[in-house]
């Protein structure tokens, strides 16, 4: 399990250094990967979902943008971008475009429903932790005045 997060932490930073984001987010970023695919593991340890342990992964890894982006003053999407790289489902995908070469269809389409799932729960993750994270700060300002 370690060694799944730390190869999490190495997934999100090579993007940062791909995408040239300053390089002082560089550890942040793989952080952000790091923390979205321990929640991945610690949901899929108990309920074997790729797709629901991909959405609570995303939230997480929305969260930790939002909270970095405010501390460190830079655009979210500089963390959450590399962070769900170990999220996105590769493997699948690739079985997927592998099936339909071989005509094996009802593989294929197995296997292409579940890495449109899981693209789904990871994109609805981000926009959820998102909204949620700027409704709760746009809240806390108005108790404030």
């Amino acid at each position: 399990m370690i060694k799944q997060i730390l190869l999490a932490f190495l997934g999100s930073i090579f993007p940062v250094i791909l995408f040239n984001i300053d390089r002082k987010k560089i550890i942040w970023a793989g952080f952000c990967g790091a923390i979205g695919w321990a929640a991945y593991l610690a949901v899929y340890k108990y309920t074997y979902s790729p797709v629901s342990s991909s959405f609570v992964g995303a939230f997480f890894v929305g969260i930790y943008s939002e909270l970095m982006a405010r501390i460190l003053k830079t655009p979210a999407v500089q963390f959450s971008i590399p962070g769900i790289f170990p999220l996105v489902p590769g493997i699948t995908a690739y079985t997927t475009i592998n099936s339909i070469v071989e005509q094996k269809y009802s593989l294929a389409s197995s296997e292409g429903m579940q890495t449109i799932a899981v693209g789904g729960a990871i994109a609805f993750g981000i926009m959820l932790s998102t909204t949620a994270f700027r409704f709760i700060s746009k809240l806390a300002k108005q108790k404030l005045k």
